[in-house]
């Protein structure tokens, strides 16, 4: 007996050693990387300049107006460009810094600069709150009071988002969803243009058809495998995800249908009726983004539009044909 206790005694502590070496140390945070440099780089790509090609929707309804080449709306479309990208980037660096514990657990996220340790978490924070409130109050006063609401609303929303709204069912689809309505209403608000009905309901459900599409093709490549980068996403069947995005596309096409055939709003005055062809071209659009869907392979929309040469030549003509149809109004 006497022989025994110190064998299990050794085993007990060889077991928990090997416990200690497989579970990361939570408690120990990433060695900092002190150059100036090195945490300029890091902020640039915590503020992910990959997503600002999202804000380019800020130019929409001026487009679906046709007062997008004015050089007053080109000043003021930069503008809020630059104060919506500022917004975007404030909410980026919050959730990282917050998130910034459980990434460096993850595979991937681990890499992020907060997460490695390039960014401090303190610097992350101050400057995302920094921006979150210094660019809505600097709108309302360069733009105007519509703006500076709007842009409020969307930092407050993603900032639920991250803390809680990501984990609600559905909500966390409307969420997304309205993040990018909002980009393509904010141009409208800055120029003082009506938002007409069918633009916002185009809009809104194209937008939750790519949304719900990347969700769908996450669950998809996630299906049987443990450790899914979205905890909503086990929660989600794949099933379901494929009704909203199908539902999602249908909605999105009769709206800009509706549109298009829409009697004595245009003046048809070119050679075509551009307005009427323009649909064939975005329910071509839309059938081939579809594709990707369907596969499982929708990830990031700007992905999907630029690694695509079918979609994208699909695109640009949609956009030349828009493009005729507005200037014929």
């Amino acid at each position: 007996m006497t022989e025994t206790a110190p064998l299990r005694g050794s085993a007990r502590t060889k077991d928990a050693a090997l416990l200690e070496q497989r579970t990361p140390n939570r408690n120990t945070a990433p060695p900092r990387k002190g150059s100036l440099g090195a945490l300029l780089r890091g902020l640039l790509r915590t503020a992910r300049p990959k997503q600002w090609i999202k804000n380019l929707l800020v130019a929409a309804a001026p487009a679906a107006a046709g007062r997008l080449f004015s050089r007053h709306s080109m000043a003021q479309l930069a503008l809020v460009f630059a104060l919506f990208t500022a917004c975007a980037v404030a909410v980026y660096l919050i959730n990282d810094a917050r998130d910034a514990e459980a990434d460096r657990a993850h595979p991937t996220k681990r890499h992020r600069p907060v997460a490695a340790g390039q960014v401090p978490v303190p610097v992350a924070y101050s400057l995302g709150a920094a921006l979150g409130v210094l660019t809505p109050t600097a709108s309302a006063w360069l733009v105007s009071p519509e703006v500076a609401a709007l842009l409020s609303a969307y930092v407050g929303m993603q900032l639920a988002y991250c803390v809680s709204l990501k984990h609600v069912l559905v909500v966390d689809l409307v969420v997304v969803t309205t993040g990018f309505l909002m980009r393509a209403m904010v141009g409208g608000l800055a120029l003082g243009i009506p938002l007409s009905r069918w633009f916002l309901i185009t809009t809104g459900f194209g937008a939750l058809f790519m949304v719900s599409a990347k969700r769908y093709s996450e669950a998809v490549q996630m299906a049987g495998k443990t450790g899914a980068t979205r905890a909503l996403l086990t929660e989600y069947s794949t099933g379901y995800l494929r009704f909203v995005w199908q539902l999602a596309a249908a909605v999105a096409v009769l709206g800009y249908c509706l549109w298009a055939l829409e009697e004595g709003r245009a003046r048809h005055t070119g050679v075509l009726p551009w307005r009427q062809l323009s649909m064939v071209a975005f329910i071509l659009a839309i059938l081939r983004y579809a594709v990707f869907a369907d596969r499982g392979t929708a990830g990031e929309p700007e992905d999907v539009v630029l690694r695509d040469r079918a979609l994208a030549l699909i695109a640009l003509v949609w956009l030349a044909m828009y493009g005729l149809a507005v200037a014929h109004w």
